[in-house]
């Protein structure tokens, strides 16, 4: 079963009265990255690409992305409660303008600032701060919870 809104809100901050939505909070732009180098995932690691954070246009006051692949960080410490999964999906008005978001499962445990690819087919624009995403939680039986490279990412940011 999925859960409330409010319910998810209580493991995000900050988050703001807007952000909440009946089954979900939404994911604003904290940051938008581009990859600099080729990563690598093999059987026993990964290296994942340095990435340079992007300027915004100062006349468009926002991003202006031309299509390609790019990082999305979001801006809110995330933090998925034991019981539970996380899964984020991309605001449909992001879709509607050419765009999406690709993200894995979000395990019990993490907590942190994460990402999620941003896959741009038209050119667009996104302000700092624009709602792009929106985190569920659905219940979830699991074997322990997440210990992996991500766990606390970007928390003393």
């Amino acid at each position: 079963m999925f859960r409330a809104g409010s319910f998810v809100a209580d493991h995000l901050t900050p988050v703001t009265p807007e952000q909440v939505q009946p089954n979900g909070v939404d994911l604003t732009v904290d940051a938008i990255l581009e990859p600099t180098e080729r990563g690598r995932i093999g059987r026993d690691g990964k290296h994942v690409a340095d990435r340079r954070e992007l300027d915004t246009d100062p006349d468009a006051e926002a991003y202006v992305l031309d299509p390609g692949g790019y990082i999305a960080r979001y801006g809110e410490r995330i933090r998925i409660p034991e019981g539970h999964i996380g899964f984020v999906y991309p605001r449909s008005s992001l879709m509607r303008n050419g765009s999406m978001l690709h993200t894995a499962v979000w395990d019990a445990g993490y907590e942190g600032r994460g990402e999620g690819l941003l896959a741009v087919h038209r050119p667009i624009e996104i302000e700092p701060g624009a709602r792009i995403a929106q985190l569920v939680f659905a219940e979830a039986n699991h074997d322990g919870t997440y210990e992996g490279s991500y766990q606390g990412e970007r928390l003393e940011e």
